[in-house]
């Protein structure tokens, strides 16, 4: 599962609240019951004096139960004692004539647990057992609006995973102009840096686990901020004010007027949900899967080659060896070699496709084919004498980190949240890096001319001769910084995505490829916008071929 529940209920006394705001906590345990009957993986806070109650109704292998008291929203004195001064305050219940009764007003612990909610939900994402990619809050009584078939029938948080680009939110037209929830409309729109026209919801929300920090963080400072100026409305005042100001982590689902997410989940179970963000048009969706990928090494006659390189994904990253699934292209002559291999094979979990020399550019080509062939909507590309790299050094030669915490998961995210038809891992290569641009070796002489008038004969086939490399934009995302813009391809390792697999490798064939013609092919596809290429500004892999072989021996295809 690649998406986990979090969820939880408290007894706040709500049955003592006048009519119509009224509701006895088995209202929240029978709604809880419903939702407790889906097989995703649930994180669920709850006291413990309703454990077993919940433990009755999980299976173990994918329940996590945290215990939180009443008290342990009160520990954080600030937010505590804040949300009590305003809320017994004339003043602000006084600024609409439902406010006065209501949830929030009368009920001491209400706004204490409804604004820890994305709290519990980044306690939830550091605690998670699960290895889970998105993390989604849902509340513990939301099948009092929302029909519980939606989740345990339709499954419609397995649906969720492939929208969940960024983090989510809920969100429905508001025409109000006094307050939203309680807090000044005025106000909310200074936040907001513009006019607030709708409203996010609090019922369902979350996203990549790999962002919940940085929107936890965003969140908590705008929480203290707003309390001490005396505002204060709901959580979903806060989600709101978010969603406006930082479209670049948070995107919304738009529902009708009236706020039900019944449109929400409908959509959702028919796959038919559009993410927006303010500030832009409707997103291109991707709709790549993350966890469909596939991982492939090309390996000649060397079982210790290949060993070296399964040690380097254990030691450096298992995720490699644990996510993805894996083949090992076996292009070798030497029959001895068979039963190492498939030892190897069987201890890493690597399926063999065994052919006999088809050649490294060969091997990548069937490589290509065979992903699409498969359905993969990402693979990795490995020859057996590239590895990460395990040395002492912190930076490679042009001053790039060696070592990247969560590599695979940081580097996926940039892969899909970019949406790259491929991402180049290694600024420094063997031969050279990639502050040059090597295209400008291999494409033809007309093409030389015409792409780069500055530079356009190659006399010589010096390396310095080629000019800059141009990027057009550089970013970071978890301390990982990237480069998108005229990137050229190699054989070096790389993840592809399927899209770009079918651009660089599919819809045009030739019959003995080279490593050159894809370089000069791709980098001309690249300056048309046809392919969109990256490249991680670290080096984490090496080149290192310690068993050698003749060249002789030594085929392209």
């Amino acid at each position: 599962m690649s998406t986990t529940i979090v969820t939880g209920i408290w007894d706040i006394k709500r049955d003592e609240l006048s009519e119509g705001w009224s509701r006895t906590f088995q209202h929240y345990l029978n709604n809880l019951e419903k939702l407790l009957k889906v097989d995703d993986n649930m994180i669920i806070y709850i006291e413990e004096k309703y454990r077993n109650f919940v433990e009755e109704r999980r299976k173990k292998e994918n329940t996590m139960i945290i215990v939180r008291e009443l008290g342990w929203f009160k520990d954080n004195n600030v937010i505590y004692n804040n949300i009590q001064k305003i809320r017994i305050n004339p003043e602000w219940y006084n600024q609409s004539g439902w406010l006065v009764d209501s949830t929030q007003a009368k009920l001491e612990m209400y706004n204490p647990i409804v604004m820890s909610k994305m709290f519990l939900l980044n306690d939830a994402a550091i605690l998670d057992p699960f290895n889970s990619e998105n993390i989604v809050w849902v509340d513990g009584a939301l099948t009092n609006t929302v029909h519980e078939g939606y989740f345990w029938k339709d499954n419609v948080i397995s649906k969720f995973t492939k929208y969940l680009n960024k983090f989510s939110f809920v969100c429905f037209p508001y025409d109000g102009k006094v307050e939203i929830h309680g807090f000044k409309y005025d106000e909310m729109c200074k936040y907001s840096e513009g006019i607030v026209n709708k409203v996010a919801r609090g019922g369902i929300f979350g996203g990549p686990k790999s962002l919940i920090s940085r929107i936890n963080e965003i969140y908590y400072g705008l929480l203290n901020e707003t309390l001490a100026k005396g505002l204060m409305g709901t959580e979903e005042s806060l989600f709101t004010i978010m969603t406006y100001k930082y479209p670049e982590l948070i995107q919304y689902f738009e529902i009708e007027m009236n706020g039900l997410l019944g449109t929400f989940f409908e959509n959702l179970k028919n796959e038919t949900l559009v993410p927006k963000q303010e500030k832009a048009e409707t997103i291109k969706q991707n709709t790549h899967n993350k966890l469909n990928t596939a991982l492939y090494v090309l390996t000649y006659n060397s079982p210790s080659q290949f060993e070296k390189l399964c040690i380097s994904f254990d030691e450096y990253d298992k995720n490699f060896l644990n996510k993805p699934k894996k083949y090992l292209l076996n292009n070798s002559i030497k029959k001895e070699t068979d039963l190492e291999y498939a030892r190897l094979c069987e201890k890493y979990g690597f399926e063999e496709i065994k052919k006999d020399n088809i050649g490294i550019c060969g091997g990548r080509q069937f490589i290509s084919e065979h992903a699409e062939e498969n359905g993969f909507d990402y693979h990795f590309f490995f020859e057996d004498d590239m590895f990460f790299y395990l040395g002492p050094d912190e930076f490679c030669r042009n001053g790039f980190r060696r070592k990247i915490k969560d590599f695979y998961n940081t580097m996926m995210e940039i892969m899909w949240k970019e949406n790259f038809d491929y991402l180049k891992w290694n600024f420094s290569e063997f031969f050279g890096d990639n502050t040059k641009q090597w295209a400008w070796h291999n494409v033809p002489a007309g093409v030389r001319s015409q792409l780069f008038p500055e530079n356009p004969i190659k006399i010589s086939s010096d390396n310095n001769a080629a000019p800059f490399l141009k990027f057009k934009n550089i970013k970071s995302y978890r301390q990982l910084p990237y480069a998108s813009g005229d990137v050229y391809y190699c054989n070096w390792p790389q993840v592809v995505s399927r899209e770009g697999n079918k651009k660089m490798f599919l819809d045009t064939k030739w019959a003995h490829p080279f490593e050159q013609t894809w370089m000069s092919y791709i980098y001309q596809e690249t300056i048309k916008n046809n392919i969109k290429p990256g490249i991680l500004l670290a080096t984490p892999t090496e080149h290192d071929r310690f068993e050698h072989y003749s060249m002789e021996e030594r085929r392209e295809n």
